[in-house]
């Protein structure tokens, strides 16, 4: 059914989408797809990584060590260079959906709170704009 299911990841956050990170792989091993991981960094220094290169080992060693803990068919991992992520995240992720060939995207979330009733989630955002399909994980 699947082929290729992009995750969305923040590695300064990790721990918040371990629920997703399972779901993504269950549904790999199932339909025996790849699970391709993307990461928004910035092109200064960051919380994660000092420059992008550094952030992109950082990226790759964390589908790396996805792929072992689950037994993933195939991983691979891309890198986003975003001039300011707070800014143009949910343009940037679009991109990366368009660009990967993936046809599911798996992205974490959290409980709305006020903001989200101003302005759209990362998640919600994606998943209304995609012209894949989207599951969203809380």
């Amino acid at each position: 059914m699947y082929k290729k299911i992009m995750v969305p990841v923040d590695l300064s956050h990790t721990d918040r989408l371990e629920k997703a990170l399972m779901i993504a792989a269950d549904l790999a091993q199932l339909y025996g797809c790849a699970v391709h991981y993307v990461g928004v960094t910035t092109s200064g220094p960051g919380s994660v990584a000092h420059t992008p290169e550094e952030y992109t080992s950082k990226l790759e060693a964390f589908g790396k060590a996805q792929a072992e803990k689950y037994s993933l068919p195939q991983e691979t991992t891309a890198t986003y260079v975003s001039h300011d992520p707070t800014v143009d995240l949910d343009r940037t992720l679009l991109r990366a959906v368009e660009e990967s060939g993936a046809d599911l995207v798996v992205v974490a979330s959290h409980v709305p709170g006020l903001p989200e009733h101003i302005f759209a989630s990362n998640a919600g955002y994606i998943a209304a704009h995609a012209k894949i399909s989207v599951m969203v994980v809380r």
